[in-house]
């Protein structure tokens, strides 16, 4: 991502809607036991199209946004976040996915990781943190109400980071394509 008072603007933002939506009605509406989590999908969507350092920074803004509002233990969400954006980051960087629903896959694997390390933080600060089969249910159907949620999500991502991103990952997948040969069938391969 190119690092531009334009593209600090459009990731505040986008931070700032998502803890705004998290607080405010995502976290009240409970679907089979589990949640909505749609700070921990935009991190992972801005990590997974601005690379590592990206993800870094915008976990740590969106974990410090969300202990601040929330009133809940100071740097919790924080560095779990930064940890999980520094994850997707970092797998994009190291291999170019190129397929269209990755995004679902991506979205799940983000939101797993986030639940368990938040939960393992919690219970090593005794947080208040309880140990039940229950609180395994509710992560599952968290991680697969993301899963559901996370297409769109990355979607809108990429369109509003789009002017910042280096590579537009459309245009990637677009010129992955070999050329079209023309000329007879037969002949293809023979030129002298």
């Amino acid at each position: 991502m190119i690092l531009s008072p334009g593209a600090v603007l459009r990731v505040g933002v986008l931070l700032l809607l998502a803890v705004v939506l998290q607080l405010s009605g995502l976290s009240q509406l409970g679907i089979l036991g589990g949640h909505i989590d749609l700070v921990v999908l935009v991190v992972a969507a801005v990590a997974y199209y601005g690379g590592s350092v990206s993800g870094c920074a915008t976990g740590f803004a969106a974990g410090f946004l969300l202990d601040l509002t929330s009133g809940a233990t100071m740097g919790v969400s924080s560095l779990v976040l930064t940890a999980t954006g520094y994850g997707v980051g970092r797998f994009r960087e190291l291999r170019d996915p190129s397929h269209g629903l990755l995004p679902m896959a991506v979205g799940a694997a983000a939101t797993g990781g986030f639940v368990v390390a938040f939960a393992a933080v919690s219970f090593m600060l005794d947080v208040g943190a309880s140990v039940s089969p229950l609180v395994i249910r509710d992560a599952i159907v968290t991680t697969l109400l993301n899963a559901l949620l996370a297409l769109p999500v990355f979607t809108g991502a990429r369109r509003l980071l789009r002017p910042s991103l280096r590579v537009d990952p459309l245009e990637v997948r677009r010129r992955r394509r070999p050329p079209r040969e023309t000329g007879p069938l037969g002949l293809r391969g023979l030129e002298v």
